[in-house]
């Protein structure tokens, strides 16, 4: 942290007519599922749009911005976020009707809110959303999906504010969706989007949400310090057999690896599981040694599907790895 000084009188100076929360130095740990990494050199919580529209057409133009939404797939690094972090709160998370059987929901609504609410109004194509514990920015951010759907099936459109301060409109086009990637543009912070639906049985739509529910938790580690899955699928060539991230990593005999307070889950092992004490240091060591192993054994270079956040602290050293 030492290197992370405080900028925020300097943000307050500059920008006197912001209406959100402004801090110095807040730990990031409990805005990640992880409950590992380091500080946010300055976080903000904008009151609604306008504010976070004044806080990005302000911003002295090399200060970096990074948004973060509940943290279900984020690792935050030891060393901390330098500049600004935003988490968009309250006023984001509203979710509401529109014509045509579309649903607008703000940035920062839960996926699994979301869900429920289209299968309340008897709309169906949402169900998979129940799936993905995040939010409907990040589900767009990086064409979130499970059990069948993701959000390229269903996305009308997106708002959100640029680094100049201005309300921009992005279609399908602009964002050029592939399997758990969107070109959403680096210098946008989505702020709702809009999501089509088509009219279904609420009970049916109902039943669905809880098979993948139940689902979940017999084949995941839910309720505990994880990030999701960790690895993307891997696709083409070097997979000719199109296995699965989790069948990789286990026939590389990773199932059950730890280093430090993290384990690769025996449950799931395409889960990173954090226990007490755990490190952001020990949680990427760990993965990228699990990516090693699985590209020593079968070739394939798994993608981390977690995103991964700020410095490392070379104060900081991974443990050891045992079985």
């Amino acid at each position: 942290m030492s290197d992370l000084a405080d900028i925020t009188p300097i943000l307050r100076d500059r920008l006197p007519h912001l209406r959100g929360v402004l801090k110095a130095h807040v730990p990031m740990a409990p805005f990640s599922w992880f409950r590992a990494g380091g500080v946010a050199q300055a976080f903000y919580e904008p009151m609604d749009e306008a504010d976070l529209a004044v806080l990005m057409a302000g911003l002295p133009p090399d200060m970096p911005v990074t948004v973060i939404g509940m943290g279900s797939n984020l690792l935050v690094r030891d060393g901390g976020i330098a500049g600004v972090v935003v988490r968009l709160g309250k006023y984001f998370q509203e979710i509401e009707k529109m014509p045509g059987h579309r649903i607008r929901a703000g940035a920062a609504a839960a996926d699994v809110k979301v869900a429920r609410y289209a299968a309340d109004a008897g709309w169906a194509g949402l169900a998979f959303l129940r799936g993905i514990p995040g939010t409907i920015g990040g589900a767009i951010a990086m064409n979130g999906g499970a059990y069948g759907g993701d959000i390229a099936q269903v996305f009308v459109s997106a708002q959100g504010v640029d680094r100049a301060g201005r309300v921009v409109r992005l279609w399908p086009d602009d964002l050029h969706f592939s399997y758990r990637h969107a070109r959403l543009p680096e210098d946008v912070i989505l702020t709702e989007a809009v999501l089509q639906t088509q009219p279904g049985d609420r009970e049916v739509i109902q039943l669905e949400m809880a098979r993948i529910s139940a689902e979940r938790a017999t084949t995941q580690p839910v309720n505990t310090r994880t990030g999701g899955s960790t690895f993307k699928n891997p696709l083409g060539p070097d997979n000719p057999k199109g296995l699965k991230a989790w069948e990789l990593i286990d026939q590389a005999g990773c199932r059950g690896l730890r280093c430090g307070a993290v384990q690769v889950s025996h449950l799931h092992c395409n889960f990173l599981v954090a226990e007490e004490g755990a490190t952001a240091t020990d949680i990427e060591a760990l993965g990228n040694e699990v990516r090693r192993r699985v590209e020593e054994t079968s070739g394939v270079v798994l993608e981390w599907e977690i995103r991964r956040i700020g410095e490392t602290d070379p104060a900081i050293t991974a443990s050891g790895l045992s079985a």
